[in-house]
């Protein structure tokens, strides 16, 4: 069990959710079994969503329209929620929606 680094970015619109911040390093907390994305998405939901967590998140994964990148890779071909997080990993969301 031991912390896990990780670099959280946000592109598209999605870092007005996340305090306006467009990367967070942070270090999620050592635990029993490994980080999983879906893990990742409820922490982010407790501990760095700002507001309105319905514009992020729908059920136990991201809402449609938002891209998931791990290490600029598709989460899709990562198994998306059940991805299992490694050190130093670098998560982006890009929200693909746009109010007109």
């Amino acid at each position: 069990m031991h912390n896990t680094p990780v670099l959280i970015e946000f592109g598209g619109g999605a870092e007005l959710l996340f305090d306006n911040k467009k990367a967070h390093n942070v270090t999620l907390p050592a635990k029993e079994k490994e980080w999983i994305l879906g893990d990742l998405l409820t922490w982010m939901k407790n501990n760095m969503l700002k507001q309105r967590p319905e514009l992020f998140l729908q059920d136990n994964s991201v809402r449609p329209g938002i891209l998931v990148l791990v290490n600029d890779t598709d989460w899709e071909l990562m198994d998306t929620v059940n991805y299992v997080i490694q050190s130093n990993d670098r998560i982006t969301f890009i929200s693909t929606l746009h109010g007109g």
